[in-house]
């Protein structure tokens, strides 16, 4: 669990306080997911106007609740990074009365958001067949591992299987060691950005065309398609790419090179480039040389290029390289730590990274680092403790009054 002195990076944060974004204002929306890719999809939604109401099993909640540590006033990290913009209300939905009680919230609101196989979905009457009589116009989601239909259907998935799936494992690390997982949940983040863009659009046909949308997303598919350009080149030539230790790009010079004192990134990714980065360091004359005019010239020559590139490099410390290599208009970086992401003047100058009063005290945030109109996300909501707006939430979207919630409560349905 977080000390005091672990919360120090918190308190160096920029303050902010940012009105909401309203391009989905009036828009509802039903989240029943739990864990990282249907939460994830909720925040975006949230993000950018949405009403999202978070339903959550009375007992626990969603199980990223309980992920950790690290914690922060009680509450799961991982929890709050997926979570924020929300309201949550408790409700069995196992039970005949909280089945009922959900059905009316469906039949007031545009989406809900899903991450149940589809034996699941039936067997809980959540499923799109069911939930339409109820309201012609829903947007119905599904995040599943492997999607609703196929022999695959239902099996369970986390980020981790639907990786090694894909791909995108065989091709991460060094070459003599073992498939290497992404260092963040890859899979669950782009399929909760899948889920948040066919949102989108299925309300731009609604309003269009006045209909619901059943959506069905894959993680295995959204994290394959991450990996096209890899799966293109062996559909259409059958060259199979194979780890590399990120040192196999299509660009010859695309890679990470040592420096005198800590690694950098370099991306010589056009001719223009090219001859900028050996101008750039006092060698015009290599950037001239007929013998790498152009990327399939530099490809075949990439071993002794790198060679070259590296053996300059750690002659100088990697300050030294990026002052000269960004005044070049030469693409270079450096490979920060998480911390160091964190501490990013830039990212605090954007907004990006800041902190904000929750329920019980300051709490960090990540952004959208989406500007509509030169705006990003508000903050008006935090990640919501559990059950927080129960009581709220039956009151406003379906009139009950307080007889009716404490018969809820005493049969613990919420």
């Amino acid at each position: 669990m977080f000390t005091p002195e672990s919360r120090i990076p918190l308190r160096g944060l920029p303050a902010r306080s940012a009105p909401a974004l309203d391009l989905l204002a009036g828009v509802k929306v039903l989240d029943l997911t739990s864990s990282v890719a249907g939460p994830y999809a909720g925040q975006l939604l949230a993000d950018m106007g949405a009403t999202v109401v978070k339903i959550e099993k009375p007992k626990g909640g969603d199980d990223a609740r309980a992920w950790g540590p690290p914690f922060l006033h009680g509450e799961s990290l991982w929890f709050m990074s997926v979570n924020r913009g929300k309201q949550s209300l408790t409700l069995d939905i196992a039970a005949p009365q909280g089945r009922e009680v959900l059905k009316k919230l469906v039949a007031q609101c545009d989406v809900i958001l899903l991450n149940l196989v589809a034996r699941a979905q039936r067997k809980l009457g959540l499923d799109a067949a069911t939930l339409r009589p109820l309201n012609p116009r829903l947007v119905h989601v599904s995040i599943s591992g492997f999607g609703l239909q196929g022999s695959r259907a239902d099996l369970p998935c986390y980020d981790l299987i639907a990786e090694g799936y894909s791909g995108v494992m065989d091709l991460t690390g060094e070459p003599e060691n073992g498939p290497q997982k992404v260092g963040t949940p890859a899979a669950d983040l782009l399929a909760g950005n899948d889920a948040a863009m066919a949102v989108l659009a299925a309300l731009l046909r609604r309003e269009r065309e006045g209909k619901g949308c059943d959506i069905d997303i894959s993680m295995v598919e959204s994290m394959s398609r991450f990996m096209a350009p890899k799966l293109m080149p062996y559909l259409g030539s059958g060259e199979l790419a194979r780890r590399q230790g990120g040192r196999d790009s299509v660009i010859a010079i695309y890679q990470v090179f040592d420096t005198a004192d800590a690694p950098m990134t370099l991306g010589l990714g056009n001719d223009a480039i090219w001859k900028r980065f050996w101008e750039a360091v006092g060698c015009p004359e290599v950037g001239a040389n007929p013998a790498y005019a152009s990327n399939k010239d530099r490809r075949a020559k990439r071993e002794e290029i790198v060679k070259v590139i590296g053996e300059l490099l750690k002659t100088q410390p990697r300050a030294h390289w990026l002052d000269l290599l960004v005044n070049a208009r030469v693409p270079a970086g450096p490979i920060q730590r998480v911390d160091e992401v964190a501490q990013d003047p830039a990212l605090h100058e954007s907004g990006f990274i800041y902190r904000t009063q929750g329920p019980d005290g300051e709490i960090p945030q990540v952004g959208l680092g989406i500007r509509f109109d030169g705006r990003t996300e508000g903050t008006a909501v935090p990640p919501p403790k559990l059950g927080a707006h129960t009581e709220q939430i039956l009151r406003t979207w379906l009139a009950c009054d307080a007889t009716q919630i404490d018969q809820l409560r005493n049969q613990q349905i919420i």
